[in-house]
């Protein structure tokens, strides 16, 4: 059974057309690689999916109920944005953790914030708490950095900056985790330590969409993998038929650029 059904969605920035007619779907436990060249629409879609921008048209579905529709007004209302943006959990190229917190407080905070809107949040204050904190732990001992807790964004390094991340959105529990170039802000040997964490992710099958220039990575990890050009879905089958047998042209020209690097 399908957990996202994106239909027809396109996206226009003033005369520009970045996304046209997207159609995919993915299933709980499956991991997608959208790969593709820069200005491809692959950003963007992500940004469409999590309510950052609004699609002008088409139909997004989570576990088979529609929470956006371009032609139904009252799926639209800002008042639910933030509700529709707890089903996707994203990881953006930039780390964007705030400096001001530690490690932990970063993946905690806003879970904390939300447990405060809970009826019984005033009885239960010290429960909810240590709970949350419980778990934040729990997520940055997943990937890596349970000597980090105290420790704030400048004192550690890039890549773990980006593994905090992971854990923050990790820690309201999506349905779905996104992550757009996951890896572009990052040193070539910072690489390899998050694509690690995204791998062990993987095998416990989290359902994914990665959007991603690491090829070899989305060979080897994704269970689907979508090209895009030109904001259009070319070709999508598993890592062996696109990258091995693909049909296309425009995807046999862009993975021939890929495996002259």
């Amino acid at each position: 059974m399908s957990i996202l059904e994106v239909k027809n969605i396109e996206k226009r920035f003033e005369s520009l057309q970045v996304l046209q007619k997207i159609d995919f779907s993915l299933e709980k436990g499956e991991s997608i690689a959208i790969i593709g060249s820069s200005g491809s629409g692959k950003t963007t879609l992500l940004r469409c999916l999590n309510f950052l921008e609004r699609p002008d048209n088409g139909s997004i579905s989570v576990n088979n109920k529609v929470i956006f529709d371009a032609m139904d007004p009252a799926t639209q209302r800002d008042s639910e944005v933030r509700k529709k943006r707890l089903h996707f959990g994203l990881v953006f190229q930039n780390f964007n953790l705030f400096p001001q917190y530690t490690v932990l407080k970063n993946v905690t905070l806003a879970a904390e914030l939300l447990a405060q809107e809970r009826p019984s949040f005033k009885q239960e204050k010290k429960t909810i708490l240590n709970e949350i904190q419980d778990r934040g732990k729990m997520l940055l001992s997943q990937v890596g950095l349970s000597d980090k807790l105290d420790y704030y964004p400048h004192m550690i390094s890039g890549g773990q900056q980006q593994r905090v991340a992971i854990a923050r959105a990790l820690a309201l529990d999506p349905d779905i985790l996104c992550f757009d170039e996951p890896t572009s802000a990052l040193d070539p040997e910072l690489t390899g330590e998050v694509l690690k964490v995204i791998r062990n992710l993987a095998d416990r099958n989290t359902t994914m969409i990665i959007v991603t220039h690491e090829m070899d990575f989305a060979r080897d990890v994704a269970d689907r993998v979508i090209f895009m050009d030109a904001g259009v879905i070319v070709e999508q089958g598993t890592p062996q038929e696109v990258f091995s047998n693909p049909k296309e042209e425009r995807t046999k020209q862009f993975l021939s650029r890929y495996n002259k690097e």
